[in-house]
């Protein structure tokens, strides 16, 4: 699966474009440069995808080959990949809750959601509680500002999507993650119990991955969420990634669909849940 490899792949293709531009004028690369007055070397950097096109350098690329009318969809490509990998610091600068809101207008025009976990159970079904927990966690780890009680508060909300049966959602997660000790067993007896409620709403599947799964074809992923097949968004360890690219999206969604395959569904759900729960009750 493509984490942060993606944005070298974006820069690449924007290359690839500006290249043929190049060409489709008659430009070589060493005279490209001599016209726009940089060195030979930058334009072989951008070509490659060793660098990125900034909007001024796009603006003069084209306007030296001929095709100022090629810049505003050019930049908006480099605009494009360089808003794909967000460094949390920047987007949590300002605290979780704005975090957790940003999110929303997504959301709201999403209509089929696709949702692979084997950290944290997806959003929508975690209980307030264990939503707490979770943002709690990420606050200490990175030394933020404390307004879980809000952040909390906003995730929570969002949850009013799940109702929505005109949404269709679509949840994937391993069997390892039920017994992720977030919080105390109480937390999690409740948040189990949450799961065994969503499994009965109709606007929802939930398959759940067995830990003795052959997984020689299709290894456990990071999490992530397809948006109407068209956007993925990846948690990473530094960075909130944000896929838009065709081919980088179809990826995640074949790979979605491998991890589909490996889940079981229905009353056997419910056989691994009540497994879980046990195990929290002797605790």
């Amino acid at each position: 699966m493509p984490t942060s490899s993606s944005i070298a792949e974006a820069r690449r293709a924007l290359g690839q474009r500006l290249r043929k531009v190049r060409e489709d004028h008659g430009l070589s690369a060493t005279e490209l440069a001599r016209r726009c007055g940089w060195d030979r070397a930058k334009i072989s950097r951008i070509e490659n995808g060793h660098s990125p096109a900034g909007p001024e350098a796009i603006r003069t690329w084209v306007r030296v080959c001929g095709a100022p009318e090629r810049a505003d969809e050019l930049v908006e490509a480099a605009r494009s990949i360089e808003s794909m990998y967000t460094e949390w610091r920047l987007l949590e600068s300002r605290g979780l809750r704005p975090a957790q809101d940003g999110v929303r207008p997504l959301w709201a025009r999403t209509r089929e959601f696709k949702s692979y976990a084997q950290n944290l159970i997806p959003g929508p079904l975690q209980t307030e509680e264990y939503t707490r927990n979770v943002l709690r966690g990420i606050q200490q780890r990175r030394g933020l500002s404390d307004d879980v009680e809000e952040a909390a508060g906003s995730r929570v909300e969002r949850q009013q999507f799940f109702s929505d049966k005109t949404k269709k959602f679509a949840f994937v997660l391993e069997e390892t993650l039920l017994y992720r000790r977030i919080a105390t067993p109480e937390v999690m007896t409740e948040q189990l119990g949450q799961l065994l409620q969503a499994i009965v709403q109709p606007n929802a599947l939930i398959g759940i991955i067995p830990r003795d799964a052959d997984r020689s074809r299709m290894p456990a992923v990071e999490d992530f969420w397809v948006f109407d097949g068209r956007q993925v968004n990846v948690e990473l360890v530094s960075a909130h990634l944000t896929v838009k690219q065709r081919y980088e999206v179809d990826l995640y969604l074949n790979d979605f669909t491998r991890l589909k395959e490996l889940a079981v569904h229905g009353g056997q759900v419910f056989t691994i849940l009540a497994e879980a729960l046990r195990s929290y009750a002797q605790t």
